[in-house]
């Protein structure tokens, strides 16, 4: 039963993870970034959002190593 329960919040915590990542803001490079790297210069950029979602991402891979580590003992 606890191994479900693990195995359940692991599968969330890696959507969940999965979802943050996806959501960050790319960080620009290439030629793709010198393209649309003039819309930022007019409208700007998101900072406190792209610092939020890389606090999120951090706590969320903490915790789905400590969930991989709690389902290998289980």
């Amino acid at each position: 039963m606890l191994k479900i329960i693990v195995l359940i919040l692991q599968t969330l915590c890696a959507l969940g993870l999965i979802a943050t990542v996806l959501l960050q803001s790319g960080k620009s490079a290439g030629l793709s970034g010198s393209i649309a790297g003039g819309g930022e210069a007019i409208f700007g950029k998101k900072k406190g959002v792209d610092e939020l979602f890389a606090k999120i991402t951090a706590y969320l891979s903490a915790l789905f190593f400590v969930l991989t580590l709690a389902l290998a003992v289980i």
